[in-house]
Formats: structure tokens, C-alpha cells, sequence
């Protein structure tokens, strides 16, 4: 008995040391970006790692002028607002109807759906171009949310799908017989229902869309039109590297997004768990 419970201290400090070490190599990071964002440029040049002999807290100020944060952070909220929206209204709603209505055609598209979730987007990065052209919506905030509609909804519906399927049918029928209408159903019922599956699926995209560079890299052209990727991207030139500048604007545009994950952030292992294993 006594060697048991000291093999399972044993193993719980060998975790906690383990655990422990995964947090500072995570946290690492963070670390250097803090401590250099308030350095000289020659200071981190010299050494990255050290704490900073002098405190320049005017690099933010700068860094908010340069980036024109407040337009590119007013860009990026839009968009991501907006993008997060649709992709989770439409996804639920179309994850509730293939998953009430199992026909072989709801079942293919959900097929579909699924498979696109596994091309690479470089495949995909010409194509998508010539469809904003087409449509006219090149250098436009709609063109960047309807590509991110495209590319978001997939994984979107495969979250909705296992967590609808865990839905007792019961519950709709008997709002039916009381004479509510499918809409109704849907709006008064199964999305309130929903709520841990879309504050994960919101999480997840506002993550992936807040801090995207590539796709409004070829979509937006506009300085106007930059979110805050491109702006701090501007530091970065061909043959210089504005490190004391990019820095404080990372912090900057990193801030926003870090509180609304924190603050949201057990919804993502209710709401996967959910969907995974109930479905």
C-alpha cells in the first residue's frame, strides 16, 4: 500500500515537473516579446534575452501612430465580428437540418463539407482569387468575409453536427405539437441549446480570422482597408527590420484577443468535448 501511494506522488511530481516545463517553453515567447517591445532596437540587437537597461514605453505610442491602430484595429474587429456571425448562424442552421432531415443527399453534403476540411489552402489560393475577381469584390472588406465564410463553415458544421445529434428529438416534437413552426423550433429551442457549441466555434474563428495574414494579404490592397497583420507586417522591410516598432504593435494587436479567449476560454473544452463524444 505505502509503495503505491509513493509510485503515485512520484508520478504526480515527475507530472508537475513535466507540466511545468511545458508552461515556460510556451511561455517563452511571451517573455521575449514583453521584455523587447520596450527596448531600443540597438538593445535588442545586442542581446534579445536580457531585461531592458532603459524602459522606452514611447515605442508603443509610436508603434499606435505608425500602424494607424485604432483604423486597422476598427477593420479587424468588423471583420472578424461579422465573419464570426454568419459562419455560425449558417453552420448551425445547416448542421440541425442534416442531421433532422438523414437523407443520402444531406449525408453527401455533410461528406463534402467534411472532406473540404482537409485541403491545404495554398491548393485552393489561386482559384479563390479568380472567384473574388469574378464577383467583383477584390480589395474589399465583403470579398475577405465571403472567403472566410468558404473556409470557416466546414469545420463549423462538423462542430454543430455531433453536438445536434446530442439533442433529444423529444424536446422538438413536443414545442411542435404546441404549435411552433421548424424557424421557431430552431430559434426558441435548439440554438439556446447550442450556446456551448457556438461560443467554441466563435472562439476558434475569431482566433484564426483576428490574427490571418495571408488572405487579406491577397485580398485587401487598400491601406485603409489593412487589419492589424498587414499593418504591423509594414515594419517588416526587404532589407531592414523595424523590430522596436513591430513589437509594441504585436502587443497591441495580440491585447484584444488574448482577453476574449481568457474570458471565454472554458466553452472550448465544454463545447468540443460535447460535440465529439456525444455525437
Amino acid at each position: 500500500m505505502m509503495k503505491t501511494k509513493s509510485s503515485q506522488s512520484a508520478s504526480a511530481l515527475i507530472l508537475q515537473v513535466v507540466m511545468f516545463i511545458i508552461a515556460i517553453i510556451f511561455l517563452a515567447p511571451f517573455y521575449f516579446l514583453l521584455v523587447n517591445s520596450v527596448k531600443s532596437l540597438g538593445d535588442i540587437m545586442v542581446n534579445a534575452a536580457n531585461w531592458p537597461s532603459m524602459f522606452h514605453w514611447d515605442n508603443y505610442s509610436k508603434a499606435w501612430e505608425l500602424t494607424r491602430f485604432p483604423e486597422a484595429f476598427t477593420n479587424s474587429l468588423v471583420i472578424t465580428v461579422i465573419s464570426n456571425l454568419i459562419i455560425a448562424l449558417l453552420s448551425a442552421m445547416a448542421a440541425y437540418r442534416m442531421v433532422r432531415a438523414n437523407t443520402v443527399f444531406n449525408r453527401i453534403v455533410f461528406m463534402i463539407f467534411v472532406s473540404a476540411m482537409v485541403i491545404p489552402f495554398q491548393s485552393i489560393m489561386i482559384p479563390l482569387l479568380q472567384v473574388v475577381g469574378w464577383l467583383n469584390v477584390n480589395n474589399s472588406m465583403v470579398g475577405l468575409i465571403l472567403s472566410y465564410l468558404g473556409l470557416g463553415i466546414p469545420l463549423s458544421i462538423f462542430l454543430f453536427h455531433g453536438f445536434v445529434k446530442s439533442i433529444p428529438l423529444e424536446i422538438e416534437e413536443a414545442a411542435t405539437v404546441d404549435g411552433a413552426s421548424s424557424y421557431g423550433v430552431f430559434a426558441r429551442i435548439i440554438l439556446p441549446m447550442l450556446k456551448p457549441m457556438l461560443v467554441t466555434v466563435i472562439i476558434l474563428n475569431s482566433l484564426w480570422i483576428w490574427n490571418d495574414y495571408l488572405l487579406p494579404s491577397l485580398i485587401l490592397q487598400s491601406p485603409e482597408l489593412r487589419t492589424i497583420p498587414l499593418a504591423t507586417f509594414a515594419f517588416f522591410g526587404q532589407y531592414s527590420k523595424q523590430w522596436d516598432m513591430a513589437l509594441p504593435a504585436l502587443v497591441l494587436g495580440i491585447t484584444p484577443i488574448i482577453i476574449f479567449f481568457l474570458s471565454l476560454q472554458k466553452y472550448i473544452v465544454e463545447g468540443v468535448a460535447a460535440g465529439s463524444v456525444k455525437g
